[in-house]
């Protein structure tokens, strides 16, 4: 890879980055689906069971109760290992109320997503995205 292609993929999977989160707030759930591999592998910052598939995953936040967020992104490193393949670390901040409410009921949640990236026809999809929380911040 020449300087400036590496340049480009980074550029490309940090806009990707940063499209999960707005999409992710605008309640977007099949662009967000759009943005894994189809054999994809996603764990929510709050942890659980892995979810496998963008199918499962679009499922997986379609049926999540309603909400208001904002997921603030920041921290973005990304290590270009080929022409195809990388991986990226973000920081996360994230704060959200019900749907229809103005006011966050809940504490901020600061984390990340390590990820794992692939180059496919459509662009850079996520292959895996691990999500982690590393701190609650309570509101006061």
């Amino acid at each position: 890879m020449t300087p400036l292609d590496r340049m480009l993929a980074e550029h490309d999977i940090a806009r990707l980055t940063t499209r999960f989160a707005l999409l992710n707030d605008a309640g977007d759930w099949a662009a967000v689906a759009d943005m894994f591999t189809e054999d994809a592998r996603f764990v929510r910052p709050a942890g659980g069971d892995p979810v496998i598939g963008r199918k499962a995953i679009h499922e997986s936040f379609a049926s999540r109760p309603a909400r208001k967020s904002c997921h603030l992104i920041t921290n973005i490193v990304v290590d270009v290992a080929s022409a195809d393949e990388a991986s990226s670390r973000c920081t996360l901040l994230l704060y959200a109320a019900p749907a229809g409410e103005s006011s966050a009921a809940s504490p901020a949640l600061i984390g990340g997503f390590n990820d794992r990236l692939v180059r496919t026809p459509e662009g850079w999809r996520f292959a895996e995205r691990v999500g982690f929380l590393d701190l609650k911040v309570a509101l006061s």
